[in-house]
């Protein structure tokens, strides 16, 4: 009786181990998924810039900027890349979400994050041809935790 319980439990682990990675491929929250295409053309190098920083955030469990490159893709298109540390526990607490905010406000694009990143800090996600208006002089990008919210450390640069 209990080896069947066992095989029974050891069958239901690799059930749900299976469920998740299957859950974390269709989410497409991958470092693969993320890489994308400069958009420039053959042999034409992509006009890239970053923002680094390194100070991690005052208050504590927020998740924080640490990095932004932008890369020109044509037609008012930019490519973002942004760094994120944060406090990630697990699925109780972590960075959920970052976006590209205007300087009058308006946001511009948001990235979900759809899974904590507990064992991979700092880590880096994408977003592609962000559509910025010509009169945007300034962006910001912000990080969102799922329990503090919209806090911590952002990176505000000169655009374009």
């Amino acid at each position: 009786m209990e080896r069947g319980a066992a095989r029974l439990s050891a069958a239901l682990a690799r059930v749900a181990l299976a469920g998740l990675v299957a859950l974390a491929v269709a989410c497409g929250d991958t470092a693969a998924d993320d890489a994308a295409a400069d958009g420039t053309a053959a042999g034409e190098a992509p006009a890239t810039t970053s923002a680094a920083k390194t100070t991690p955030s005052a208050a504590a469990g927020c998740a924080d900027v640490v990095d932004v490159e932008v890369t020109f893709v044509g037609n008012g298109g930019y490519d973002f890349a942004v760094t994120v540390r944060s406090h990630d526990t697990g699925w109780d607490k972590y960075a959920d979400a970052w976006r590209v905010v205007a300087g009058d406000g308006t946001v511009l694009a948001t990235r979900d994050l759809t899974h904590p990143h507990v064992d991979e800090q700092p880590f880096t996600r994408s977003i592609a041809d962000v559509q910025v208006p010509a009169e945007v002089e300034e962006v910001t990008v912000e990080a969102h935790d799922s329990v503090a919210g919209w806090c911590g450390e952002t990176v505000t640069r000169p655009f374009p």
